[in-house]
């Protein structure tokens, strides 16, 4: 009898995790046989795994896309006679852009500490994000956009993104920092698409109508694909560990995160300015702003490129890449440039190396966590992010302030020599410097 239900006992999928360690407890053992289950959806590959990436990278497109181009707004708001005189316009942007990034630790937390809303948090996301748009339309001042095209936006935008983060280790593992850099490509393809859109509809129909009629499209795209931005396994049970936030005094995490912030103070530096120094140069109109077309689409394939090489390779070379790029383009091609040509060829190598550094945070993240056994890489990457928002909101106003400088503007050559050297170095140093885990490794230091 007893031979006969062990015979009928099923047989547990499960594979010994490979290399185990003393401080691996028995839920790791649970995750390596709920990656192997043959109920389940398959990892790496699949129809489901493949949806659900689309469905993140239409989530990416449509957050950071939409907030990434806000310059068009901005130059349509200062000659509005609603809103001209304003000198707070700028802080729309920096709102949205700024509430995205700081908030993803709380939002992290807060997905964490209530599992249940984890499927339905980018649903609800998007029906506010969409009427925060609706109502921005409604403004009479500068500070209804702030708090609607803004603050509520960004907020939104966090709570509809995090997910992706959250659920991409369930849906892909040994292709997480491909699928990640696939994943951000989709706001490089959107940076291209939308200043053509907005800018035409703005001319159109103005800031208003287009405002609804954003609300009203982003829902509509973003609508079907949330039907697959779901996890692989549901969660039903809150796992109060996740929230350890201890590896903040790991040395591999703090040299990971000082690159991180580092090399986002100059990161953004190139979008906002380039059009403007194109237009020193003698370019007008189209001409000068498809330096950020260029921009968007080599950072495009850049992205997809630096998350196939660190699932390949440890992340230090990859940074390596990104830093080696950042610093030659900047350096030679941008500082030295006097016609358009250079300009255009730094937007190519820029984006594709300095502007692809994010696609390194999953393994960054994954590396932390072998450091420190303790950290849950989605609330690390939660932290880079906070880390590259920390430098979106400094590198604003700093810039700003460098500019008043004019230092060696008429004594320098090239980009050098006009308003614009400084952030040509401030740009170049803080790619440098972006690159301190290279050496740290190096040093044997991480």
């Amino acid at each position: 009898m007893e031979g006969k239900d062990t015979e009928k006992a099923p047989q547990v999928h499960c594979k010994e995790p490979s290399i185990p360690s003393p401080t691996e407890s028995s839920q790791t053992f649970d995750l390596e046989c709920e990656y192997h289950d043959p109920k389940l959806p398959p990892v790496d590959g699949g129809i489901h795994a493949w949806l659900f990436l689309a469905a993140c990278f239409v989530v990416e497109g449509t957050v950071w896309g939409f907030a990434a181009c806000f310059g068009v707004f901005q130059n349509y708001y200062r000659n509005d006679p609603a809103f001209q005189g304003s000198h707070a316009i700028a802080a729309i942007g920096t709102c949205a852009m700024g509430m995205a990034y700081l908030l993803s630790p709380i939002v992290m937390a807060i997905l964490i500490a209530l599992p249940r809303l984890q499927r339905w948090a980018s649903s609800i996301a998007f029906v506010v994000l969409s009427l925060s748009l609706a109502l921005s339309s409604f403004s009479t001042s500068v500070t209804h956009l702030i708090l609607s095209q803004g603050i509520a936006y960004g907020t939104a935008g966090c709570f509809a993104y995090a997910p992706s983060i959250l659920f991409m280790p369930d849906w892909f593992v040994k292709k997480k920092s491909l699928a990640f850099g696939i994943v951000w490509s989709g706001s490089g393809l959107t940076g291209i698409i939308f200043p053509l859109i907005l800018q035409s509809l703005l001319d159109t129909y103005g800031w208003q109508t287009t405002l609804r009629i954003c609300s009203v499209a982003i829902f509509l795209l973003a609508a079907p694909f949330m039907l697959f931005h779901k996890p692989r396994v549901p969660r039903r049970t809150t796992n109060l560990h996740q929230l350890d936030l201890s590896f903040h005094r790991n040395r591999t995490y703090l040299i990971y995160q000082a690159g991180n912030i580092i090399q986002s103070l100059g990161f953004f530096l190139p979008q906002i300015f380039l059009p403007s120094y194109a237009g020193l140069l003698g370019a007008k109109g189209l001409e000068a702003s498809s330096t950020i077309t260029v921009f968007n689409i080599s950072n495009m394939f850049g992205c997809i490129l630096i998350g196939w090489l660190a699932d390949r390779y440890h992340v230090t070379k990859c940074i390596l890449i990104s830093t080696v790029g950042a610093i030659f383009s900047t350096f030679l091609l941008w500082g030295m440039s006097v016609h358009l040509a250079p300009l255009y060829l730094f937007s190519i190598v820029y984006g594709c190396t300095g502007g692809s550094f994010s696609s390194s945070w999953a393994a960054t993240s994954s590396e932390v966590g072998k450091s420190h056994p303790s950290a849950d890489v989605s609330m690390v990457f939660a932290f880079m992010e906070t880390g590259r928002g920390i430098g979106n909101v400094i590198s604003g106003p700093l810039s700003e302030a460098l500019l008043k400088t004019r230092l060696w503007e008429g004594q320098a050559w090239g980009a050098y020599g006009t308003e614009y050297g400084i952030l040509v170095v401030l740009t170049g140093v803080t790619g440098l410097l972006g690159g301190v885990s290279v050496v740290a490794r190096a040093l044997r230091w991480i």
